[in-house]
């Protein structure tokens, strides 16, 4: 589970005022963090297949998010791939 503290300090990379915690950016980048707890959970639990479900529709929306943030502004789009490590 992400807890507050990981998502303030996650979100302090690409947000666009000190306040934002709504831009797709850092909607994706929360995705991300939660991605990547549940992949460590079904590490451990193979046959947990509701939670392989949900993953599988977190990576969607993120895909989603960064699509929209690719044809709004590309910059923004490196940027956001760069940090968060993802493939271009």
């Amino acid at each position: 589970m992400v807890t507050g503290e990981k998502k303030q300090a996650a979100t302090a990379s690409l947000a666009i005022s000190k306040n934002d915690t709504g831009s797709s950016a850092v909607q994706a980048e929360n995705l991300t963090k939660r991605i990547a707890v549940i992949t460590d959970h079904l590490k451990e639990n193979k046959h947990d297949f509701m939670a392989r479900r949900g993953l599988l529709q977190l990576v969607g929306q993120r895909r989603r998010l960064l699509q929209y943030i690719a044809k709004r502004d590309p910059q923004q789009y490196l940027k956001a791939v760069k940090t968060l490590g993802l493939r271009h």
